[in-house]
């Protein structure tokens, strides 16, 4: 995202569209994830929004950021009030916003880059938080030119280098984190783990054997067999069997 905003593949509102394939090239390679564009998009729209709800937060004098953990603190009372208004905002008041002063960086600050023969189309310089923003023409030319130079070299482009960093390592980071999630849960009561367990069961008849084939296609019914003891798998998938039987009859 970095490259392309420094070579002016951005538009008004995010990225242009070759800007937006670059970043979605570099993405796959250095994350391993094949997301397409409309799923990088989807996640800068996500980042946008809850800064936007977090900001609106911030607005009301109850509530205070904690800029070191991202967490935001206010009574019980400020917090029920305002959800009641605010249903989105439950949470923030769970996790807080630990990429908030990132996201301010993103989706606050101007992008004065677009530079037009060879002047600086925007009165505005990016501002940074080391350095206050300052309008260009109140400078002479030369000071004009020598701070268009500096701050779109060092100042807007280093904040913004490293919150689009931050923000695309955590979406990765996020949907690792969910991808694995999902596989551990799915891979806890499997089919085969209750095959392998249906076939040590000792004076099981064929009938209730490929019965309980069928009731496996059920997650909950393989989650109860296995979390049952092995001396009352036997008797439950009889009486689940009998239920069956009567249920089609």
């Amino acid at each position: 995202m970095v490259d392309q905003i420094r070579k002016g593949n951005v538009s008004n509102k995010s990225f242009s569209r070759k800007g937006w394939k670059f970043i979605c090239d570099n993405f796959r390679i250095q994350t391993g994830y094949w997301w397409d564009n409309e799923q990088l998009k989807s996640r800068y729209v996500t980042l946008k929004k809850l800064y936007s709800n977090v900001n609106l937060l911030l607005d009301h004098p109850d509530f205070k950021l904690d800029e070191i953990t991202g967490s935001v603190t206010a009574t019980d009372e400020a917090w029920d009030r305002y959800i009641k208004e605010h249903p989105d905002a439950e949470t923030v008041r769970s996790t807080g916003c630990p990429i908030y002063n990132q996201l301010r960086t993103i989706f606050a600050e101007p992008r004065a880059h677009e530079e037009i023969n060879g002047s600086v189309k925007d009165n505005y310089v990016i501002p940074s938080p080391s350095y206050p923003a300052v309008k260009l023409e109140e400078l002479s030319p030369s000071e004009s030119e020598k701070c268009a130079d500096v701050s779109s070299r060092k100042r807007g482009r280093k904040g913004i280098e490293n919150a689009i960093a931050r923000g695309i390592l955590e979406m990765a980071a996020a949907s690792k984190l969910r991808a694995e999630a999902i596989n551990k849960f799915n891979g806890r009561f499997s089919i085969t783990d209750c095959v392998g367990a249906l076939d040590e069961l000792e004076g099981i008849d064929d009938r209730v054997y490929f019965a309980a084939l069928d009731l496996f296609v059920n997650r909950c019914a393989r989650e109860t067999f296995l979390t049952l003891g092995v001396e009352k798998r036997l008797t439950w998938l009889q009486r689940k069997c009998l239920t069956l039987t009567n249920a089609r009859i």
